[in-house]
């Protein structure tokens, strides 16, 4: 039988958990309503369009948006209610199998390649950002490096014990993972989409500046 891990409670990582995932459900929910109200009302933009490059419904209405034959925003909807109850029970003392964390970090890994395959098509393909998606790469991109560095340190992956010493440091260093992550992004799609000097256009006429 697999033992569940010994590494001390990691708070910070829970409520990490937490918070990521009721961000990314909320903005799952959204772009599920705009959906609804879509098929509703056919041909009518959605509510987060701002601009040509700043929209969800070219998203939306895409194959790329409906790659499993249903909106994408409904695997959301399910998935990232795994975060928060991992989170919920590491607040209230709960401990691990190797085995529950394995399965949990494949669901993460396989959040994070989807992502990075959904940022490609959204900025090479379709030439879009949209808000809600760039809302869940958000929490998506920190939550694959919080949970990988934590694997390593917490001793799932067979590692010596100076190995999950220095895992256990780069914890400290997720944060600047994730800026880098975003500054990737950002990159590509200002290289691709001239985005910076758009959305920050699309800021200003949202709030009446120009």
């Amino acid at each position: 039988m697999s033992q569940p891990q010994s590494h001390t409670r990691p708070t910070g990582l829970a409520i990490w958990l937490i918070i990521a995932g009721v961000i990314g459900w909320w903005a799952a929910f959204q772009l599920t309503v705009e959906k609804f109200h879509a098929f509703e009302n056919p041909g009518t933009k959605a509510s987060c369009d701002f601009s040509v490059l700043v929209q969800c419904t070219e998203n939306l209405d895409s194959w790329q948006g409906s790659v499993f034959g249903f909106s994408n925003p409904i695997i959301g909807l399910t998935a990232w209610a795994a975060p928060i109850i991992v989170g919920v029970a590491i607040l209230a003392h709960a401990r691990f199998a190797k085995w529950f964390w394995w399965l949990f970090w494949l669901g993460i890994v396989g959040a994070f390649a989807f992502v990075c395959w959904l940022i490609f098509q959204s900025i090479f393909v379709l030439h879009t950002l949209c808000p809600w998606c760039m809302v869940t790469w958000s929490v998506t991109i920190p939550s694959f490096f919080a949970v990988t560095v934590h694997l390593l340190r917490a001793g799932v992956w067979p590692l010596p014990a100076r190995g999950r010493q220095i895992a256990d440091k780069l914890m400290a260093y997720v944060p600047l993972m994730t800026i880098v992550g975003y500054a990737v992004v950002i990159l590509l799609a200002q290289v691709r989409l001239n985005a910076i000097p758009n959305v920050w256009h699309t800021i200003q006429i949202a709030l009446g500046w120009v």
